[in-house]
């Protein structure tokens, strides 16, 4: 990349087929729409693309597939999480090796209970970064019991510069980028913020440059951040808005499920399966998903017409 990534760079679902195989065109479509969609990078192998329902050789099988397609016309950033630091360090220098811009790494842990400590956490950074030469997302996630407070934070971007990014969803999320921002500046370009940008507008104001959403609804979102960003606060304000109950509904009722659910009502993908034990919406779920969407003119609903 040769300038700090800014704008939205959604996670891309991980599509099945009605056998919960891994559906590879499919996939390779929704890489498509989210192109057409003026998407500003994008993000592989994330809790949103179901990254924990995959097998290695799945994991790398998709990868090396959507950065071929991909092509190097957006930056992509592929999720290389895991407890180990080793592994973690030999899938980010996979992922370099095939052609990624970034990694994004949530700090290490294991269930409930198995957590790391400030210094642990930061080694565990700085051996990633030993290994792959590029920029690190460092995810700040609910997922994850490890706590990232800002002064580990802070920390952690000046011991391990290739930590130059950061992903920060979980509650009060506008007050940790305000600090992250105040305390980092240049030395953090990348500040944005997730959870479906259900609190976009305040992380913006916060200091966020971008968001990272599901693939529901990234072109909206980034008309919204690019009119933020060149100054146009009330429109971005008004747009967001609109489609707050929408983002709220996905957030709250659907998780990952709602992009696949859209995605496969818009024609992109020939289903919307997850993998089990991850069960689907219920029909009223579904029905009041759509219902919303059908009421605001996406491009996720009409791109494959």
């Amino acid at each position: 990349m040769d300038a700090p990534l800014t704008g939205v760079v959604p996670v891309v679902p991980t599509a099945f087929r009605d056998d919960e195989s891994v559906d590879l065109d499919g996939t390779v479509r929704v890489v498509d729409y989210l192109l057409a969609a003026r998407v500003d990078g994008l993000c592989l192998l994330a809790n949103y693309s179901e990254q924990f329902s995959l097998t290695d050789a799945e994991r790398d099988q998709i990868a090396r597939a959507l950065l071929e397609h991909i092509a190097g016309r957006v930056p992509v950033i592929v999720t290389t999480s895991h407890y180990s630091a080793r592994v973690a360090a030999a899938r980010s220098r996979a992922a370099r090796d095939m052609g990624a811009a970034m990694v994004m790494l949530m700090p290490p842990f294991f269930g409930a209970t198995i957590t790391a400590a400030g210094p642990a956490v930061i080694e565990y950074f700085r051996q990633v970064a030993d290994t792959a030469d590029i920029p690190i997302m460092v995810q700040d996630a609910p997922l994850s019991p490890t706590p990232l407070p800002v002064s580990l934070l802070i920390d952690l971007v000046r011991a391990v510069p290739q930590v130059r990014y950061a992903k920060i969803e979980v509650p009060q999320a506008a007050d940790k980028l305000h600090a992250l921002a105040g305390a980092l500046g240049d030395s953090l370009p990348g500040p944005f913020d997730g959870e479906e940008s259900v609190t976009l507008i305040p992380d913006l104001d916060a200091g966020a440059k971008g968001t990272m959403p599901s693939s529901m609804v990234p072109a909206e979102l980034g008309q919204i951040v690019r009119d933020y960003l060149a100054g146009d606060r009330a429109g971005a304000v008004a747009a967001w808005e609109d489609l707050l109950p929408l983002i709220h509904f996905e957030n709250r009722q659907c998780g990952l499920r709602a992009q696949k659910i859209l995605l496969a009502e818009g024609g992109v993908i020939a289903c919307d399966r997850t993998r089990a034990p991850f069960a689907p919406v219920s029909p009223r779920t579904r029905r009041g998903l759509i219902e919303l969407a059908a009421a605001r003119d996406l491009l996720v609903m009409r791109w494959a017409r």
